[in-house]
């Protein structure tokens, strides 16, 4: 079934707005939901199933969504509240205890990827400005998927949960760098003046707000809620400070998700249960959308000829290996055991690795079977990551942990 003959479709297209927007939310999450639940039923990770909902409704099989503006702001309201959840459930004193490792893990979990993506497209002919740009994609984690697997688990306050996240913070400032850099490339001026501002002015807000954040959040909440007499006073100071962090993230330059994540963590120790409650229930709603639309963006049509079949499989091969190595080989110190799970958790590269190649391809610098690649490649280690991650720390979750308690620590 095309998107042009589905009735479905037609009504999204051609609708009025009162239906648009009701329609598509019961499409998204009611097949995402479904999924997540036969998903569970098959012993399979929920997440998966959500992503594999967003396949089938989407342009690839049946047709009867696309990538909207709606989905897109749903989408990133999802996953901003999903870190800010994983965020209040993880102390900033424990993170910046493992920033020396986890900055070794994403130094490394950088230069593996980045190079070996580079090379494999170079050997295979294609153009130097693309190979650059493949590498910059394999570059990103997706650390939202990682997150949701590892609150479901109840395993955030582990050690290599802790050193995953850190990792993923600093990655991201990384990845950033090369983004820049790639792209300056690909506008054929490379300004190292900004690109060395841009990365101090990242530094510095992730670690003022991860250092401080806490011990100022302690003294504001307090006095504020003293203050307040709206209902709900401690959820809409969370909420204010969810969008001030993240608006401040994008302005330093990182994702609006790391300000997200810096949010929940300032406000671990000061906020009680009834935020974490409230934030859960939210992020309940909207990461379906975030996992969903990741399946939305999976498009069977770039995989029409062979060759571009065969460089999807080696890319896809290469993503997983490059970040398992590159990050468990940065924690082997900690032991075998944790050196797989963060070099597995690593691995998503999710909506992060797709913006990579929307921008390579809007600057030109990319083919459109190039992007298929890197879309493929992002789509398929965010499906295989979560399954890697339940056999990765079998031996740590107790089977005997009531289920009521782990779904609120998730």
């Amino acid at each position: 079934m095309t998107w042009e003959n589905s009735f479905t479709a037609l009504i999204l297209a051609s609708g009025p707005e009162a239906v648009r927007i009701p329609l598509s939310m019961l499409l998204v999450f009611g097949s995402a939901k479904l999924m997540a639940e036969l998903f569970e039923r098959l012993r399979q990770p929920a997440i998966v199933g959500e992503i594999v909902a967003g396949i089938l409704i989407g342009p690839s099989v049946l047709g009867w969504m696309q990538p909207s503006d709606l989905l897109t702001a749903l989408a990133d309201l999802g996953v901003m509240f999903l870190l800010f959840r994983v965020g209040l459930e993880v102390k900033a004193s424990e993170l910046i205890k493992v920033g020396g490792t986890a900055t070794i893990v994403a130094i490394l979990g950088v230069v593996v990827p980045f190079f070996l993506g580079w090379a494999i497209l170079l050997l295979w002919g294609e153009p130097q400005i693309e190979a650059i740009f493949m590498g910059a994609a394999m570059v990103a984690t997706s650390v939202g998927i990682t997150a949701q697997v590892l609150a479901a688990k109840g395993q955030l306050q582990a050690r290599a949960s802790r050193i995953i996240l850190a990792a993923a913070v600093v990655d991201d400032v990384l990845g950033l760098i090369v983004l820049a850099l790639v792209s300056s490339m690909a506008k054929g001026e490379v300004n190292l003046f900004e690109l060395a501002l841009t990365a101090v002015v990242a530094l510095a807000f992730t670690l003022i707000v991860a250092k401080w954040g806490t011990t100022t959040m302690g003294k504001v909440v307090p006095h504020v809620q003293r203050k307040l007499r709206v209902g709900e006073a401690q959820f809409a100071l969370a909420m204010v400070l969810l969008f001030a962090l993240s608006l401040l993230a994008v302005y330093a330059g990182v994702a609006a998700i790391i300000g997200a994540f810096l949010a929940g963590m300032a406000l671990a120790e000061s906020v009680g249960p009834r935020v974490h409650d409230l934030a859960h229930g939210v992020t309940e709603l909207l990461v379906p959308f975030f996992l969903a639309g990741i399946g939305l963006h999976f498009d069977l049509s770039a995989f029409g000829q062979a060759s571009t079949l065969a460089l999807s499989l080696v890319i896809l091969l290469a993503a997983i290996l490059s970040k398992f190595v590159g990050c468990g080989v940065g924690a082997l110190r900690l032991g075998r055991a944790d050196a797989i799970r963060i070099g597995v958790g690593m691995i998503p590269r999710g909506e992060v690795g797709m913006v990579v190649a929307q921008i390579g391809l809007g600057l030109g610098a990319i083919a459109q079977h190039v992007y298929g690649v890197v879309v493929f490649m992002s789509v398929a280690t965010t499906m295989v990551a979560p399954p890697l991650l339940s056999l990765a720390y079998k031996g740590l979750i107790k089977p005997e942990a009531p289920k009521e308690e782990i779904f609120r620590l998730g």
